[in-house]
């Protein structure tokens, strides 16, 4: 048989296969090839997902910490309109650096620690030499300055505050009161709830009587800041001198404007100015946003930021919803804090010197880089030698936003110094009087109302969830009758939670006008301030006051917590 004719035959053959052995190679079952594709698949899948987290860890760069946690900044700050301009403020305080930052990291906090202690360790010589003093007379009468008295006092603040988180930080030594056996003490200290290192000040009437042995028993004890001898020091004797303005409650309250020292001062410093955008006048959140990139981007080029104080409080904080411009940013904020966590000089003084100081022409001119578009990247300004870089914004909305120059790679590098923005220490000044007349120890409820209560589509039980039938049949049950309880509310009615004061001693903050009027230490520092003009007390000074007590109230009661069904921002978001 010849070659080809045995292929043929071959072809034409039927295979032989033994019953026993597999089919033949190349032939595999579907079900293996379905399992072994399946496999490839989630492979595949497995991979990407662990080089995508690995992207993620080696990259991601967390937001700014606002209040608790940041999903509070991503909710209410990364919520843009189609324009970027944010949304509308939702009647509550904007939280500023001292809300977040923990003692031992915020700016100054060891300075502050180290007085504090230096205060104790006096106060811990004192005593000492309190318990080697002399045999007593329980016939004599009562003096102040006798070691006893602050032995006393001390004894007797520790017992009553024990659960107030008062901290107590030092004394002052006792001056005699209007009446024999009064004292009136004066001390600094710090609230646990506050998370700044402020310190604040108060002066009680203390009336002591001998007790056993040679100890002093205090008898009674005057409301907060009722020791009236001890508010300021004395006046030194002499011939009578021309009536002044009294001075500050808070003589350590310093927020005068730096200045640049000289010529050569102004010319050897760097400097970056925001010329005023688009963000004049809008929320204070907004304000806030873009005024802590302009601070940010300034730290992050080694350069002196030129800061406004001109404020122009939005409609959305005031009472009849008009913009208001002319406001002082320290009417709001710790501008003393400020300058001393960031390096800052204030706009008009600084255009006065750069006007009187730079030569039109020649070599003595101080040299200028402007910069026209929020496109220009920090990154790229890193390196710029001029003295002053000259940020535009002239563009329409919203181009020339301050915030668009932290967006995009620049959020990656530029942090915001929350740490820098603390609240006025005149309007904590006014929330410490209220909480000390309530001698630390009341119970507080939030109530809001407003425009919420009136947006049935948005918000379709609040206004019943908030009626004053509810809300007494809510309260009752979770605050223990006859409690001193706060109101913090945007309800304009005075009267109208009347029924809670069947159950408890009721407060609100119009209750504390006084705190506020023209005879009140806030209105003499503010006015010094306005060139010696009248500040009216606007809405969002209220907020700030109204939150700020309710904060540091022992049990809370919330409305979108406690008192509604109802989500905080609107029908379904309550999980967001």
């Amino acid at each position: 048989m010849s070659s080809s004719d045995q292929e043929d035959h071959d072809e034409d053959a039927p295979l032989f296969r033994h019953p026993t052995r597999p089919s033949a190679v190349g032939e595999v079952p579907v079900s293996q090839s379905l399992i072994k594709a399946a496999s490839n698949v989630c492979f595949s899948f497995f991979v990407l997902a662990v080089l995508a987290v690995t992207v993620v860890a080696v990259t991601y760069q967390p937001p700014d910490p606002w209040l608790q946690s940041s999903a509070a900044i991503t909710t209410s700050l990364a919520r843009v309109l189609p324009n970027s301009s944010f949304l509308l403020p939702d009647d509550s305080l904007l939280p500023t650096g001292e809300d977040f930052p923990s003692p031992s990291t915020a700016p100054g906090a060891a300075a502050a620690a180290q007085r504090d202690s230096a205060d104790q360790a006096a106060t811990s010589t004192a005593n000492n030499a309190n318990a080697t003093a002399g045999a007593c007379d329980p016939d004599a009468p009562l003096n102040c300055t006798d070691p006893r008295v602050l032995a006393a006092v001390k004894a007797f603040n520790a017992k009553a505050f024990f659960r107030k988180s008062i901290v107590f930080l030092s004394y002052e030594a006792p001056v005699p009161g209007p009446k024999p056996g009064q004292c009136d003490v004066a001390w600094r200290f710090r609230n646990r709830r506050e998370k700044s290192w402020r310190r604040y000040r108060d002066y009680r009437r203390f009336e002591l009587t001998p007790g056993d042995g040679c100890a002093l028993d205090v008898t009674k004890v005057g409301k907060f800041r009722s020791g009236k001898n001890a508010a300021r020091p004395p006046r030194p004797k002499g011939p009578k001198k021309p009536r002044v303005a009294p001075p500050p409650v808070d003589a350590e309250i310093n927020d005068t404007i730096p200045l640049v020292g000289s010529e050569a001062e102004f010319r050897r410093g760097k400097y970056l100015y925001y010329m005023r955008g688009g963000d004049h006048c809008k929320s204070m959140n907004q304000f806030i946003w873009s005024f802590l990139c302009g601070l940010g981007e300034a730290k992050f080029l080694n350069r002196t930021f030129v800061m406004d104080l001109n404020m122009c409080l939005s409609g959305a904080h005031t009472a009849d919803g008009k913009d208001v411009d002319g406001k002082d940013f320290r009417y709001y904020f710790d501008f003393e804090h400020l300058k001393e966590s960031v390096s800052l000089v204030e706009k008009g003084d600084f255009l006065k010197d750069w006007r009187r100081w730079d030569k039109k022409k020649g070599p003595g001119r101080i040299s200028v880089r402007k910069v026209p578009t929020y496109k220009v990247t920090p990154m790229q300004l890193k390196k710029d030698k001029s003295n002053i870089i000259w940020r535009q914004f002239d563009g329409h909305e919203p181009e020339n936003y301050w915030y668009r120059v932290c967006e995009g790679r620049a959020a990656k590098v530029i942090q915001r110094p929350w740490y820098a923005i603390w609240k006025s220490k005149r309007l904590m000044n006014i929330v410490t009087e209220i909480a000390g007349r309530m001698d630390w120890d009341y119970d507080g409820l939030h109530v809001v109302r407003g425009w919420k209560a009136m947006n049935k589509k948005m918000y379709p039980n609040l206004d019943a969830d908030t009626s004053p039938d509810a809300i007494v049949d809510k309260v009752t049950k979770l605050i223990k009758p006859w409690r001193n309880l706060y109101i913090a509310t945007n309800e304009p009615f005075y009267n109208y939670f009347d029924k809670l004061r069947s159950h408890y001693h009721v407060h609100l903050l119009d209750d504390y006008k006084e705190l506020w009027s023209n005879t009140s230490e806030w209105h003499n520092e503010t006015t010094a301030i306005n060139n010696g003009k009248y500040v009216p007390f606007d809405a969002y000074m209220k907020v700030i006051v109204d939150t700020e007590v309710f904060y540091r109230s022992k049990a809370k009661v919330e409305t979108f917590n406690n008192l509604t069904r109802d989500c905080k921002d609107g029908i379904n978001t309550c999980n967001l």
